[in-house]
């Protein structure tokens, strides 16, 4: 609300635009089902490559497995959200940019190698070595964003 007591119009992004912030985001954060119906929510790095967004199951940080749970989730309900945004103390500079999509396993295929070197090309901890796992394509339906500026 304003001073006047009615609600200020929400600035909301084009699609370009939210690409454009998604694409260029460093992290975000998965959303999927969990087998209980709940959302399980795991920080991520990924690549844009409109309409569609793609992240690896790497070793570079610490695991037990590479069969990880948001695997499990993705194979039994593939719906997903990512959400990327941009907080500062300076609150005319936030953000946010909503990605919801489907989920699909890609293994052992040209799509999953490019997918690779999208990601090695922005992370230099995956051109070093790169992930031995499985790459996860979303497949980009609804896009939504909002800036505090628009």
């Amino acid at each position: 609300m304003n001073r006047r007591g009615t609600v200020a119009a929400v600035p909301t992004l084009t699609d370009e635009e939210a690409w454009r912030r998604l694409a260029a985001a460093r992290s975000a954060v998965l959303a999927t089902v969990a087998g209980d119906g709940s959302v399980d929510l795991v920080p991520i790095v990924f690549h844009a490559d409109a309409p569609r967004l793609y992240l690896a199951v790497d070793d570079v940080k610490p695991k037990s497995t590479l069969r990880l749970g948001r695997l499990a989730n993705i194979t039994r309900d593939p719906r997903v959200t990512v959400l990327a945004d941009r907080y500062d103390d300076d609150w005319a500079q936030l953000w946010w940019v909503r990605a919801k999509g489907t989920a699909t396993i890609v293994t052992a295929t040209l799509e999953a190698e490019r997918a690779l070197d999208g990601l090695a090309a922005t992370y230099s901890a995956y051109a070093e070595r790169r992930p031995p796992g499985d790459v996860v394509r979303i497949d980009v339906a609804e896009l939504r964003g909002w800036s505090a500026t628009g």
